[in-house]
């Protein structure tokens, strides 16, 4: 029989070689992987939440804020466009989710109407004698309402990761609720915290002759809003200021690409942020066209600095000083990089999952598992003999791969994964069982020993594919429409297929061919 070519030979070794050494450090403890070469140090299986234990928060979103905010922002679009379209109105504003407004003139009903069916096609506009609603679609609402749970999601995922949380489970819940589950996190503070904050940053100009509410005697002035300042920039028993800021805002954090902590000459924190190239533009013009004046940076409505524009700042770079320690200017260069939320957040419910659990989990996974290998080892043996002997080592390199797979994507190991393992396992062999039996029928025909193992590979090569194929389109659909759990078990699952099917054909076939080479044997007992 044809030995196999050398670069086939030297690849299955070498894969299997490979898998065994990023599969070892899962087994070896955390305190001793110092022993091993850097690049290995870090392949370690991640156990999920309901394995390692940590803890489990339900976020909701207040969709209700972020739509008032939504109509607020509609109410100024339509004081806009009326008063560009020359149209004398009074009375505008926000009643039951509409905007309403009164016209003067009865005349000017059909332009009102087409003036504010094109400035937007989100909004439908009802005219009732001289009095005029507008309000947004209930398909724009509903579509404006998924986008706002999307992109919270994404923020709170890059805020989590931001924290340097190994692999978190982040995924919707409903219409406006985000689950996260932070493995070995036993205390959630600081993601808490960090979640909770809405983070939305704008740049806005103090009054310039009445910079707070005290030097005004306490009277807010027209065009301005009164902004008290973070109580956590004074320190002590110092009260806090309230600026008078006028309402423009005149740049956002949107315009924001980065934010890091840095240190002045006195080794003061503070944060250096870097604007993308029209916010750094616009950013250059407002410091040079308000030398002198207080420049008030607000985060979630709180004056974090309002630090004196002293000279025109180009180039997209600045810095925030303030009263910050080193943990808070993180948190604030941390927000800042994520990104603000469209709408604010709260956390309703929190769960810590005790390590027990997971131990117990593990512990109950590992009997299974080892369970189903004994008892498929032991059936392939006593119906195949040493063609069982092979299909069992190579059962043990399926597992051992599939461990190292897991461990270099960086993939979550969870209770349902486990379960995808035992199964994968159990169902490894059923490529060695087509070409066994294949091989079987080839001697019954009265092929030679080295014809019919060839023809036992080749000839069940069609079949393997096919029902591997479609355990893989299923396993792709758990992974694709399923979430949290259910994807893992599909991730499994498909793993273990495509490392059964190398396993299988190319391992079995080397460790047959090349004792048929070495024994020579007259007949077959399979």
């Amino acid at each position: 029989m044809h030995p196999l070519p050398l670069w086939k030979r030297i690849t299955i070794l070498g894969v299997c070689l490979c898998g065994i050494l990023f599969a070892l450090p899962t087994f070896i403890a955390k305190q001793h992987l110092n022993f091993l070469p850097q690049f290995m140090q870090n392949n370690q299986v991640n156990l999920g939440l309901d394995l390692q234990g940590g803890s489990h928060l339900l976020l909701e979103i207040d969709i209700k804020s972020a739509a008032q905010d939504r109509l607020e922002n509609l109410a100024e679009e339509t004081r806009t466009t009326l008063r560009k379209g020359r149209i004398n109105y009074r009375n505008l504003k926000v009643v039951d989710e509409k905007v309403t407004f009164d016209l003067a003139d009865s005349l000017q009903t059909t332009a009102v109407q087409n003036l504010l069916q094109d400035a937007s096609q989100h909004t439908q506009v009802d005219v009732k004698d001289t009095q005029v609603t507008r309000f947004y679609t209930q398909a724009s609402t509903q579509l404006w309402a998924k986008n706002i749970l999307n992109q919270s999601r994404h923020i709170v995922e890059n805020r989590i990761n931001q924290l340097g949380t190994r692999e978190p489970n982040i995924q919707t819940q409903g219409d406006n609720r985000i689950i996260v589950q932070l493995p070995g996190v036993e205390n959630p503070g600081q993601a808490k915290a960090i979640l909770g904050t809405t983070a939305k940053l704008v740049f806005k100009l103090v009054h310039p002759d009445y910079p707070t509410l005290a030097s005004n005697g306490g009277r807010i002035i027209p065009g301005t809003d009164a902004i008290a300042q973070n109580p956590a920039q004074s320190r002590g028993n110092e009260q806090p200021p309230t600026y008078l800021v006028k309402k423009q805002v005149l740049l956002t954090g949107e315009n924001l690409i980065d934010a890091q902590v840095s240190f002045n000459q006195t080794g003061q924190p503070e944060v250096a942020i870097k604007f993308d190239t029209p916010g750094g533009r616009k950013f250059g013009e407002i410091t040079k066209n308000n030398i002198g004046a207080l420049l008030a940076i607000i985060l979630d409505d709180k004056v974090i600095s309002a630090p004196h524009l002293n000279v025109a700042i180009y180039g997209g770079n600045a810095v925030i000083q303030g009263n910050f320690t080193v943990e808070e200017a993180s948190n604030l260069a941390l927000l800042m990089r994520a990104g603000s939320l469209p709408a604010p957040i709260s956390v309703i419910e929190e769960r810590t999952v005790g390590p027990d659990l997971g131990a117990d989990s593990i512990k109950a996974g590992k009997n299974a598992t080892l369970f189903s290998i004994v008892l498929v080892g032991i059936f392939m043996i006593v119906a195949y003999t040493l063609f069982g002997v092979f299909a069992n080592i190579a059962l043990i390199i399926n597992m051992v791969l599939l461990i190292s797979a897991l461990a270099l994507t960086g993939s979550t190991l969870t209770l349902p994964g486990i379960a995808g393992i035992a199964l994968t396992l159990g169902m490894a062999v059923d490529a060695n069982v087509l070409i066994y039996e294949r091989i079987k029928e080839e001697l019954r025909m009265g092929r030679k020993i080295a014809i019919a193992v060839e023809a036992g590979y080749e000839r069940a090569m069609a079949t393997i594919l096919d029902s591997n194929i479609t355990t893989l389109i299923g396993a792709a659909a758990l992974y694709i429409f399923g979430s949290g759990p259910i994807k893992g078990f599909g991730v499994t699952l498909a793993m273990g297929i495509i490392i059964s099917m190398f396993t299988a054909i190319s391992l079995t076939r080397l460790l047959t061919v090349t004792w048929i080479n070495w024994r020579r044997p007259q007949q077959l007992s399979i």
